[in-house]
């Protein structure tokens, strides 16, 4: 049974206000009519659920989009009163440049809505900015109010144009000056912001009618409907791209000032879609971007390896300043492992790294170690956080081992992907955790074979207080000659009272997740709050022997439980028996299945 939703006036009447308004499953409803049931379960809290659904239905107020919920409760949504509650309670602002008209109607009879965005909108996310069409001059001038005069600092970009980046970089934390983009702010020279000053071809263009593009008071010294070239004789554009000149020109005559202007700083920096040009750009600007704390880099491409040794010299630059913020990167995706050894030497003082690599197959690769020939660097690192995610054939275990054993301070690791050579196994990590990291809190392992692994799980199991574990698709019980003795052993060691989320996802339990009731049995009972057993082909007659054991053992704390993708429609009678039982002590995620995705399931824990 569905649970009843928030209601249309409860939205726009309180969403400005932070809680007990609706249950976390009244939000998740709304998200499951906007996302289906899948996405919706992934919003494991009340405020996440809450705020992806203000967030959606404001994008798609805001800018005219449809969708079901929409249209069915557009009387009530479809009104400033809703984008100003929405604005209230909603931190992140996708900005779609090529949305002119939504867009343009912040500079005019929306100002106020501006101004709300401006006080609560801390992240922005952007496409490409089309620096060369005149419309683009009202998307930069949001842009400006809300990097510059609000309190935004955070920047997510899918972009691939250097010129686009070097914008939105400009004068808001590094020293850079792009000279392309200095041309652009300086041409056409005689633009002035003053009737008086205003120079005799400026005026004579003004003379025409004015523009529709453009509708507060000054904007007739910028351009005029009788203007009809957007670009210059020398291929740049006849209308001025500088910020600052934007901010006066859009400024209402009978509105309140938007102060002075001051360039703002950007501490986090996403680029989705990162090209060669935009990291060239980026090089030149980490040197000198003091304030910038994190960074994101993702290509849909690999990196070129000269490409990214001249990213981490910039970066040594930066921490060579003794100025830097810098403490989390992420860049992805890079020719070989290699290369993160190199990105930590650079910027020793990170606390966060996530890197993916894949094999590049073409070009010349120099696999340059810095420390190949000379001593290893030894030298103690501060990260706290590792991400390593591989996409490739093989990999060798030292590039990583001889990381964790410099990361004593270590808390939270998670590794995807690695291959081995045939007749290796990953036993040499899981000693190093054991050795060298015993601060580990998170740990997760996906796509890695470790069925191998036993002893070595448990004895690290044993030596470390996790709070969270996670062996998604690790084949954890294959070529077992006794599966359930086997994971009789792992849930043993899984009664740790610091555990409280585990999972065990496209393990190919099947039958043995009986086993797992046994977590909450006798005196030394798992506080576990979250347990994953997606994608475990639990059959409906093994989910209700599961259930029936549970109830004999209860978990001490509500369970949430995430039972999607196993094939209850074997027996939905069953399954849905087992699901009533379970319901005491767990709060289930759930969702249909299809006996179609069998094998897809059972290619997928291969």
């Amino acid at each position: 049974m569905r649970s009843s939703q928030p209601s249309i006036r409860e939205i726009v009447s309180h969403s400005g206000h932070a809680a007990g308004l609706s249950t976390y499953s009244g939000w998740v409803e709304i998200l499951r009519d906007l996302v289906g049931l899948s996405r919706a379960l992934d919003f494991r809290t009340e405020a996440e659920a809450k705020h992806e659904v203000m967030l959606r239905l404001f994008t798609s107020v805001f800018y005219g989009l449809s969708n079901n919920y929409v249209l069915k409760n557009s009387t009530n949504l479809k009104s400033n009163s809703f984008l100003s509650s929405a604005a209230k309670s909603i931190h992140h602002f996708i900005l779609i440049p090529c949305m002119h008209q939504a867009l343009q109607a912040l500079t005019t009879n929306q100002q106020p809505l501006l101004v709300l965005l401006e006080k609560h909108i801390r992240t922005i996310q952007v496409s490409h900015l089309l620096l060369t069409v005149r419309k683009t001059q009202a998307v930069l001038y949001v842009l400006h109010r809300l990097l510059d005069h609000g309190i935004t600092t955070n920047l997510v970009v899918s972009i691939d144009s250097a010129l686009d980046l070097a914008w939105l970089l400009h004068g808001r934390g590094s020293q850079y000056v792009n000279m392309e983009l200095k041309k652009l702010f300086s041409f056409p020279h005689v633009l002035q912001t003053s009737p008086a000053s205003s120079s005799p071809d400026v005026e004579s263009t003004a003379s025409g009618n004015q523009s529709d593009d453009v509708i507060p008071c000054k904007q007739a010294k910028l351009y005029s409907e009788s203007v009809e070239k957007e670009e210059g004789p020398f291929g740049v554009p006849n209308f001025t791209l500088d910020p600052q000149i934007l901010c006066h020109t859009f400024s209402p005559c009978d509105g309140p000032s938007a102060g002075a202007c001051t360039f703002g700083q950007i501490t986090h920096l996403e680029i989705r879609t990162c090209g060669p040009d935009s990291l060239k750009v980026l090089s030149f600007s980490l040197p000198t971007f003091f304030c910038l704390q994190s960074l994101s880099l993702h290509s849909k491409s690999i990196f070129r390896e000269l490409d990214v040794l001249e990213f981490a010299g910039a970066l040594q630059q930066l921490s060579d300043s003794g100025c830097s913020s810098l403490i989390q990167l992420s860049i992805g995706l890079l020719p070989h492992v290699g290369l993160m050894k190199t990105l930590l030497n650079a910027s020793p003082r990170l606390t966060s790294l996530c890197v993916e690599f894949q094999t590049a197959i073409w070009g010349l690769q120099f696999n340059l170690d810095h420390a190949g020939t000379a001593e290893p660097n030894t030298s103690e690192l501060l990260l706290e956080k590792l991400t390593v995610k591989v996409i490739q054939l093989q990999t060798d275990l030292h590039f990583l081992t001889s990381v964790l054993r410099r990361s004593p301070h270590l808390a939270s690791l998670y590794i995807a992907g690695m291959r081995l050579p045939t007749g290796c196994s990953q036993s040499q990590l899981l000693s190093t955790l054991s050795e060298s990291n015993h601060s580990l809190k998170a740990l997760t392992f996906e796509d890695i074979k470790l069925c191998d692994c036993l002893p070595d799980i448990l004895k690290l199991l044993r030596g470390c207080m996790l709070e969270e574990l996670s062996f998604n698709d690790c084949r954890l019980l294959e070529r077992c000659i006794n599966p359930e003795k086997s994971l009789v052993e792992l849930v043993a060691a899984l009664k740790m009272p610091s555990l409280h989320s585990l999972s065990l996802a496209q393990n190919r339990l099947a039958k043995n997740v009986c086993v797992l009731a046994e977590l909450f049995s006798d005196q030394s009972q798992s506080s576990l709050k979250q347990l994953d057993l997606r994608s475990n082909f639990i059959q409906p007659a093994d989910l209700l022997e599961f259930a029936k054991r549970l109830m004999i053992h209860p978990p001490p704390h509500r369970l949430t439980l995430d039972l999607r993708k196993n094939p209850g429609d074997r027996d939905p009678e069953t399954w849905n028996m087992a699901l009533k039982r379970l319901q005491s002590s767990s709060f289930l995620l759930v969702e249909g299945w299809k006996s179609t995705d069998t094998m897809v399931d059972h290619i997928s824990n291969m």
